[in-house]
């Protein structure tokens, strides 16, 4: 018998196979269509390419294992967070979904800062509002597309309108629904308070279950377009960053993950709320019932390595990219990258925030270029684990997971940035490998995340930091560190200059 996870990302839906024991035995990912970016740090997607893209996954990765929908018993979806997608009365896709990275909200952000009250909405959600939150992109269409809002009659996340494909049931879990700006994360439900003080009504938010709670089963129409069995449970699944801290062992005090997929998310487990007074990083549900986590976000860390290669060397593989990388000096001859190109989170929480590169000068050449990104992106995503550090949370050793975690030189290079030793794992499959293992805790083969991941999750390598390169980094960073303040302003300038 097998489990699948599924993982709706951005750039893509993959689909992966365990057996029992957590083992991935077969996985098929299907390429989603290009964000369309219309405007500067706007971001959409439509969820029916998601739902072609998933199709295409499941039914590709069951070909890949030779077998029937039959043998698997359980389904688990995860997903990329904080998009929002609109159903009418006939449950079809009222617009694009704007997606996380998406950050044309700010006047909303702070219209429910104005009316509602930055420390209300605190007490309401335990997190403060922002441009990638889900709440503010409804509040535009509001404002913006009247039309289009008097249609909705009801609002999903991106994994959650596949849900609803697969299952004909509106259903969200805890985890995903932390990130809605429309959740109250420590009583673990919707907050009514929330939604009475930004005049919606309840009734268009899909229900929201525990991570490993049955969702809804798959249905008789979609079991024949997909393959599966008709009658297979879905769990709750998690968003992505949760499902990837199950699937990267992330479930007990003291234990941090670094992952690296678009963004680029330091993720911290609690077994109690804390959240960061001035709103650098999030505090949401964990995939676990009880538990909770703090994570901070990178807007653009795989991103950035992507956006150079689609825009300078098209076609070229990440591993000739890094490879350049490696034959320019630590440092990168002076050469520093921010990494702000859909604004920034932690810590800086401004969506009109762009990427650039300080220090350039004749000498430089494309390796300078492609190791400064990969250490912009080291810095900060160290400056999310410093504010982890600060709240109190215990850090042991890192486990890094996500398409960066492939590269040994990057490996290398998180550990001489944060100074600490950083872990990869024997699986490394991130999102949808954690939302399998919530299918078999789902299911009943275990009894909960910490007992699945006990049995399936293992370290395969361990990088240290060199204590001369971490020294030259730790000088490195406090620069890094000065860089944003000094262009705060001008970003600033140019975002209102595009207006």
């Amino acid at each position: 018998m097998y489990w699948l996870g599924l993982d709706v990302g951005t750039s893509g839906s993959r689909a992966l196979l365990v057996d029992e024991k957590g083992r991935v035995h077969h996985s098929y990912t299907a390429a989603h269509e290009e964000m369309s970016m219309v405007r500067p740090l706007w971001a959409e997607q439509h969820p029916d390419d998601w739902w072609r893209a998933s199709q295409e996954a499941i039914k590709g990765v069951l070909k890949a294992a030779r077998v029937a929908g039959d043998v698997v018993r359980g389904i688990g979806i995860s997903g990329q967070m904080h998009g929002l997608v609109l159903l009418d009365e006939d449950n079809r896709v009222v617009r694009p979904a704007l997606i996380w990275c998406d950050q044309r909200s700010q006047k909303q952000v702070d219209c429910i800062n104005a009316t509602v009250g930055s420390k209300k909405v605190l007490e309401y959600t335990a997190n403060p509002m922002l441009t990638g939150f889900t709440l503010p992109k409804l509040l535009w269409v509001r404002d913006e597309e009247p039309a289009n809002f008097e249609r909705v009659r009801k609002i999903l996340l991106p994994k959650d309108y596949v849900r609803f494909k697969l299952t004909g049931e509106y259903a969200t879990e805890v985890s995903d629904a932390s990130g809605t700006g429309l959740f109250d994360v420590v009583r673990r439900q919707w907050s009514r308070e929330m939604m009475n003080a930004c005049g919606l009504d309840m009734n268009i938010l899909p229900r929201a279950y525990e991570s490993s709670e049955i969702t809804g089963t798959v249905t008789p129409e979609i079991a024949e377009a997909t393959g599966l069995r008709s009658g297979t449970p879905i769990v709750g699944g998690g968003g992505d960053q949760a499902a990837s801290a199950i699937g990267n062992g992330i479930v007990d005090p003291g234990a941090v993950s670094c992952t690296l997929g678009t963004s680029g998310v330091v993720f911290a487990y609690l077994d109690k709320p804390a959240y960061d007074q001035l709103g650098r990083v999030h505090t949401f549900c964990h995939a676990i019932p009880g538990a909770w986590h703090v994570m901070g976000v990178t807007q653009g860390a795989g991103l950035s390595l992507q956006w150079f290669r689609n825009r300078f060397t098209p076609g070229m593989e990440y591993d000739d990219l890094t490879a350049e990388a490696i034959s320019s000096d630590r440092g990168s001859q002076g050469l520093f990258w921010l990494p702000y190109l859909m604004g920034e989170r932690t810590p800086h929480l401004d969506a009109a925030a762009r990427g650039a590169w300080i220090g350039l000068t004749a000498r430089h050449q494309r390796p300078d270029l492609i190791r400064a990104i990969l250490e912009g992106v080291c810095y900060s995503q160290r400056d999310c684990l410093e504010i982890i550090r600060a709240l109190g949370a215990p850090v042991g050793r890192v486990r890094l997971s996500g398409g960066g975690a492939r590269s040994l030189f990057w490996h290398q290079l998180f550990a001489d940035v944060f100074s600490s030793p950083v872990a990869t794992l024997e699986t490394q499959e991130g999102s949808a490998y954690g939302a399998a293992l919530l299918a078999l805790v789902g299911t009943g083969e275990y009894k909960s995340a910490r007992e699945v991941c006990s049995a399936a999750i293992r370290e395969v390598e361990i990088k240290t930091p060199s204590p001369d390169a971490a020294a030259y980094y730790e000088r490195a960073y406090g620069i890094y560190q000065s860089l944003y303040p000094a262009l705060k302003q001008a970003f600033r300038a140019i975002s209102q200059l595009d207006e």
